[in-house]
């Protein structure tokens, strides 16, 4: 399983694009992709059209993790480790649900979640 972040599951929607066709690839291999709860309404807020949370749901296929108490306080390891900076905020939830569930993050912000990678996060 691959977690996406949101950039890529926003760029997996647009066909064709680099990032739809490195997730069909995946999905093809017999990988699934999945969303943490936190991408989810991140990708919610939008702007996305109807058409296109229908999408973003025939490929995740209900595989949206939830962010619980686990995820919560790895996230906040994570947010003190990096400094308290309060715009990494977000990529810390998101961080600690693909290092909870222990699967890679496929994300276009690599600068952004690679200081994370000393602390379990694998980035695809």
């Amino acid at each position: 399983m691959i977690h996406l972040d949101t950039n890529y599951l926003l760029g997996s929607l647009t066909s064709p694009s680099t990032l739809r066709r490195q997730v069909m690839a995946w999905i093809g291999t017999g990988e699934e992709v999945a969303v943490s709860a936190i991408v989810w309404s991140e990708f919610l807020t939008g702007p996305v059209s109807a058409q296109e949370i229908q999408n973003a749901q025939g490929l995740v296929q209900g595989r949206i993790v939830p962010f619980d108490r686990k995820e919560a306080e790895i996230a906040a390891k994570l947010f003190n480790r990096i400094g308290r900076k309060r715009a990494m905020r977000t990529d810390c939830f998101i961080a600690a649900t693909a290092i909870c569930a222990r699967v890679p993050l496929a994300t276009l912000n690599r600068k952004d979640f690679i200081r994370f990678a000393s602390l379990g996060l694998e980035i695809v």
